[in-house]
């Protein structure tokens, strides 16, 4: 991938992730949910992906 693809990719994902951030804020959602909703995410796309790593060594 071409390092300015690479930069512009980047960049979209750091406002989408500013704007997300903003709407929760304005729209009042908790801080402490936003982190549960995050660690879930996480917690299943790390539990998606386990068939295709072995983790053993």
């Amino acid at each position: 991938m071409p390092l300015p693809h690479f930069l512009l990719l980047m960049i979209a994902v750091l406002l989408a992730a500013a704007l997300t951030l903003w709407v929760s804020v304005v729209a009042g959602v908790p801080e402490v949910a936003l982190a549960l909703m995050a660690l879930s995410a996480a917690a299943l796309v790390h539990l998606g992906h386990r068939n295709r790593h072995d983790h053993r060594g």
